[in-house]
């Protein structure tokens, strides 16, 4: 269902099942032949009682919270009608075609569906009527009270026959009940049992023929018993509230089992002579359970049954306290690998199961100083639990021991939270634990780097001894301000003295550096020096280059400029306004000229070894061909 389903019936020819839900009020018809749903209406209201006409589905009667009562044919929905009062249940007599109605009245409406008419109405003792219930053997009809009362009528003389109370048979000493219960279910099983559930969660089995009821059942949740059954195959009664539905011996009481689902339930139906029960709550899906103690599963579900047989025929093995599970590298240690194959060991997944008996005294052979280890692993315990409440000693790593000490002492300031807490993240965060066990994170007291921030260090350092030194002689209760105010000093005083260390450091630095770069260049002047020369005339003609250039960058600018007269680079005239115009031509680099004259003669080599294609030409004229005596092209 959408979201909740509230009624399940099965036809009588057991050929359709038939649920009613919400939201929308609908009901669904369910064929078994197929596995399937073979159709849905929907309604206008919620459906309080269904009841089946027919053997199949092709009469249905809907009981409605809005006092509609509503029959369908096969086609749909065939006549609406309304009864006077809210109505809570209804039974259908076959004999003479009256459909009995009780609700929030002390009368029991009588529709004629044969006549089409409200016949005149049958009136109780009572203020409401909850449930009523027709004897299938002889047509007995009985109606359970809100007083606690079960009233019988004869429907062929239209009067009252007999009166139960039900109230004063609820009310015994083993019951624990307070107030007077009234009576929300009834249920028939032949012509003289009858089982009446109360509001108080208890269900009573009663012979007609006596007002005492014969056993007495306590659901022990205190809710309203919404159905009662019986399964006349295994002489069970099953009972239903709205927590949990109860299987139990009819004649003992004796519990069979139970089903608990966990959400409210509405309703309960058992298909006859089988194990099957169909439950409707407060779910969208409709529960099933099948018994096979109960019975065997419906025809068109018979396969249930052969689940249910290769199940005991193949039942789970199980684990016995008296046996031992070992695996095969077990059984090497122990050396028993012998006894594979054996009735000694038995195989189960990876490994074997073995009597407990045989695998102790392997154990103690194989392994003779175990009590001896495990005795003294007891004792080791049992000294550190001992030794837990004594004082710990503040015990260092090995590796970076002094940064560990400082960030211990950092951890147990109070004065800065800050610090504090960036220590104890330090010491605690496992990310952290390879720098205090692993050498590789050992801190290079000689490196670079760490001698750049050495005068913070040291100056950490002296702080450190002088704050221990001070704390161990001495013990002082210091205002708030006042230690402030000396923070704020000593951070001032702080900082100047770490500037004027730092600059020190970093000339002594510098110092060092130039010593060491003096010193390298004096060993490479000490070395030998050798050259290698390059074949040809290339490193004569560039030191000559280089010769010509240095020796021209040494001229004066007269000199150059007389000179570059001479050549022609530079050209001098005079204007027509009387001024000098100097013209220089740059000179291009002889590495380039050189590069554009090996250019060219490549150039030319490669004009002489290429192949023309003039011959290729579209003028010149392809001659004709043939092929078998005839031209082709």
């Amino acid at each position: 269902m959408p979201t909740v389903s509230n009624c399940i019936v099965v036809s009588k020819d057991g050929q359709y099942i038939l649920a009613t839900g919400v939201y929308k009020p609908r009901v669904r018809c369910y064929d078994v032949s197929q596995l399937s749903m073979k159709f849905e209406r929907c309604m206008d209201s919620e459906v309080v009682k269904l009841v089946t006409l027919n053997t199949d589905y092709s009469k249905l009667i809907f009981l409605q919270t809005d006092r509609f009562l509503e029959l369908h044919a096969q086609h749909g929905r065939y006549y609406r009608t309304r009864i006077p009062k809210y109505g809570r249940d209804m039974a259908y007599h076959d004999t003479s075609c009256d459909l009995y109605v009780v609700g929030v009245s002390p009368e029991i409406y009588r529709l004629n569906l044969e006549q089409g008419r409200f016949m005149s109405s049958l009136k109780t003792d009572a203020t409401e009527i909850n449930c009523c219930e027709f004897n299938p053997v002889h047509q007995l009809f009985a109606c359970g009270t809100h007083q606690g009362c079960v009233e019988c009528w004869d429907p062929r003389t239209r009067n009252r026959v007999g009166l139960l109370d039900c109230a004063l048979g609820s009310l015994l000493e083993d019951a624990g009940v307070d107030g007077v219960p009234a009576v929300t279910a009834l249920k028939f099983r032949d012509g003289l049992q009858l089982g009446v559930g109360t509001s108080t969660g208890q269900i009573l089995m009663y012979d007609i023929r006596s007002n005492k009821p014969l056993l007495l059942k306590d659901h022990m949740y205190g809710l309203p018993i919404r159905n009662i059954a019986f399964h006349k195959g295994q002489d069970l009664v099953l009972s239903c509230d709205t927590r949990i539905l109860k299987l139990w011996e009819r004649e003992t009481g004796k519990a069979f089992t139970s089903i608990e689902p966990g959400t409210e339930l509405n309703n309960m139906c058992v298909v006859p002579d089988t194990g099957m029960i169909f439950l409707a709550h407060e779910a969208p899906k409709m529960l099933t359970y099948y018994i096979p103690a109960l019975g065997a599963a419906p025809k068109w579900c018979s396969f249930l049954d052969s689940l249910t047989e290769e199940l005991e025929e193949n039942p789970a093995p199980s684990v016995y306290d008296d046996y031992k599970f070992v695996t095969r590298t077990e059984l090497d240690s122990l050396g028993l690998t012998h006894l594979i194959g054996s009735s000694l060991l038995r195989a189960y997944m990876h490994g074997f199961f073995m009597d407990i008996r045989l695998y102790h005294k392997a154990k103690s052979l194989a392994e003779p100083f175990a009590y001896e280890e495990y005795r003294r692993s007891k004792i080791r315990e049992k000294i550190e639990h001992e030794r837990a409440n004594r004082v710990k000693v503040k015990k260092l790593p090995r590796v970076n021991k002094d940064l560990a000490e400082k960030l211990l002492e950092e951890e147990q300031r109070t004065d800065s939270k800050k610090r504090q807490k960036v220590a104890t993240g330090l010491l605690k965060d496992d990310r952290f634990s390879q720098m205090f066990s692993n050498t590789a994170f050992q801190i290079d007291t000689e490196s670079d780097e760490y001698r750049l921030v050495h005068p913070l260090v040291s100056k950490l350092d002296k702080d450190r001894r002088k704050h221990n030194a001070l704390t161990s002689q001495f013990s002082q209760v210091v205002s708030e301000e006042d230690e402030e105010a000396a923070r704020d000093d000593s951070s001032s005083d702080d900082e100047h003295t770490w500037t004027q260390e730092a600059k020190k450091k970093h000339r002594k630095l510098k110092d060092e550096d130039k010593i060491q770069r003096k010193q390298r260049a004096a060993e490479a002047a000490l070395k030998p020096k050798f050259f290698e020369l390059s074949q040809g005339t290339e490193l004569d003609m560039r030191r000559d280059e280089h010769h010509q250039h240095k020796s021209q960058m040494r001229k004066s600018l007269g000199t150059r400029v007389k000179e570059g007269e001479e050549s022609g680079a530079i050209q001098e005239r005079s204007t027509a306004f009387g001024n000098m115009e100097l013209t220089f031509k740059l000179q291009k680099d002889k590495s380039l000229k050189k590069h554009q004259i090996e250019e060219k003669q490549h150039h030319a080599e490669r004009k002489k070894l290429r192949r023309s294609a003039g011959q290729l030409s579209s003028n010149t004229k392809q001659p004709p061909k043939f092929w078998q005596g005839k031209r082709v092209g």
